[in-house]
Formats: structure tokens, C-alpha cells, sequence
């Protein structure tokens, strides 16, 4: 499970402890586990943007880990949030079995990071400002791609609905709820009843 912008928080706990709860051998990566969360943010963002770095080395770590435990049962799932949606659609074609984008950026080469890719769950919601049309771009690429998916874009919903609380700064946060940001729980039960169906048709 791959974090969003602000970090391994208890919401993001939150998430991974759900997974474990259906079942799932999981394990949350913190991506900023190199230093300070502004030096990493950006370390991890310009991985993101160029598509390697210390990030994709820890995403793949994991996997690595994950995949040597005898709790394994040899299938891998990949689910992130906000930049991690965006780091679980980069990583979808890395070996994974399934992936869970929610409302991640789109790849610049979305047509080449598909090439291969796993299949894809994804969520976005129609009024964040930030990923308006992603939902339906991601969707067209996938056909084209011959990748199964589920895609799906929530009328509600703006960025991060799936989370049960407020999270970021506390002096952001007045900023993000003007602007819509923030759960959405009758969108976020819908999106969680995909992905835990679309987990048990791909990874049992």
C-alpha cells in the first residue's frame, strides 16, 4: 500500500488495516522514511515525474518482501492513494496481479506505462480540480491496452473521499474543505466494495 502526499499517517494505517482485515498480507511503504516529509516530497515527486528513483526502489522492495514470505500465496496486489494512486499505475506492469489506483495522476506516456500492465481498479472523483477528465482518459487508454479494469468517477467526490477523517496540515485543512477535498463516505463505500471484489476475482 503506497501512501498519499501527506505521508504515513493513521488514516493511511487506517487503509492498510483494512486490507489486513479482509484477509491480505500487507504492507504499508513510507516513502519518506529518508529524511525530513519536505525534502522527501520532493524527492519523491521528481521520481515520480521521471520515473525512477529511491521510490520505485522502495515500492519494489516491498514487493520483494512481500513476495518471500510463506504468507504469501504468490499473488501481489498493489493499492495507492493520491501519489501513491499515481505510484501504483506506474508500478501496474512491475509484476504485480492486480493494482488499485485512487485518484492518481495520470502518466505523461500513459499508453506505454499500460503496455503489460495488470489489471486495474480505479476511482476518481468528478470534482477534483486536479484530475478532471483522468477517470475517463485512464479508461479509453486501458481498452486500448486490452487491460482489464473497472474505472469509475464519483459525481460527489472531489480528491482524497476515500479517507474517513481529515488528514494534511492542520493549517491546510480549513483550505481543503472550502474547496471540497476530503471524504466523500457514500462514494468512498462504493469505491471500497469495487476494489475488495475486484481483489478477490485477482488475487485468490
Amino acid at each position: 500500500m503506497i501512501h498519499e502526499i501527506f505521508g504515513l499517517d493513521d488514516v493511511m494505517r487506517g487503509h492498510a488495516d483494512r486490507l489486513a482485515d479482509l484477509g491480505y498480507l500487507t504492507l504499508a511503504v513510507d516513502l519518506f522514511s529518508a529524511g525530513s516529509t519536505a525534502r522527501c516530497l520532493v524527492t519523491t515527486m521528481t521520481a515520480m515525474v521521471r520515473g525512477h528513483g529511491r521510490a520505485f526502489a522502495d515500492i519494489s522492495a516491498a514487493r520483494d518482501y512481500l513476495a518471500s514470505s510463506s504468507d504469501c500465496t504468490g499473488k501481489i496486489g498493489v493499492i495507492g492513494f493520491c501519489m501513491g494512486g499515481g505510484f501504483a499505475l506506474l508500478n501496474a506492469g512491475a509484476g504485480y496481479d492486480a493494482a488499485a489506483v485512487n485518484y492518481g495522476q495520470l502518466p505523461r506516456h500513459l499508453d506505454e506505462t499500460l503496455a503489460g500492465a495488470c489489471p486495474i481498479v480505479a476511482s476518481y472523483g468528478r470534482r477534483d480540480p486536479s484530475l478532471r477528465g483522468a477517470a475517463s482518459r485512464l479508461d479509453a487508454a486501458l481498452d486500448k491496452a486490452g487491460v482489464a479494469h473497472d474505472v469509475k468517477e464519483y459525481p460527489a467526490a472531489s480528491h482524497a473521499f476515500l479517507n474517513d477523517t481529515e488528514t494534511g496540515p492542520h493549517l491546510l485543512r480549513p483550505l481543503l474543505r472550502i474547496t471540497g477535498i476530503g471524504p466523500e463516505p457514500d462514494s468512498a463505500k462504493d469505491a471500497w466494495d469495487r476494489i475488495e471484489r475486484f481483489f478477490a476475482t485477482h488475487l485468490h
